[in-house]
């Protein structure tokens, strides 16, 4: 159970950033080109950021591998439908950067969660 400190660290910077994001939505919101004084833009960058701050706070209270296990699946599924739904929307001058940088952190979760967690399956409890 050592090696499990990428995958906690991991969950505690995705925590760290969805936070921020929820606090300052032009954490994301300018990155991506997106008008920073919108109401609905800000709400949906806060929404955003919220479901970050929790699935990263899963990641970090994981109690074992199968709760772990879960918390990586969602957040992996989660950058990888922003990497969709961003590349889609944003000004195609920014499409790299809003598509590179949420599957850099769908490609941090897996590696992090393949390095932390035994591969032999987990026995359901009773």
């Amino acid at each position: 159970m050592k090696r499990q400190w990428p995958f906690r660290l991991l969950g505690l910077a995705t925590a760290a950033y969805g936070a921020s994001v929820a606090v300052r939505p032009e954490v994301l919101l300018r990155p991506c080109g997106f008008e920073t004084d919108r109401p609905g833009n800000r709400a949906l960058a806060r929404m955003v950021g919220c479901r970050d701050a929790i699935s990263g706070a899963a990641m970090v209270l994981a109690p074992d591998a199968r709760v772990a296990w879960a918390a990586a699946g969602v957040r992996i599924a989660a950058d990888l439908a922003d990497a969709l739904v961003l590349g889609a929307a944003v000004d195609p001058r920014l499409r790299r950067t809003a598509i590179a940088v949420p599957l850099v952190w769908g490609l941090l979760g897996a590696g992090s969660t393949a390095l932390a967690w035994p591969r032999r399956p987990v026995a359901a409890r009773p």
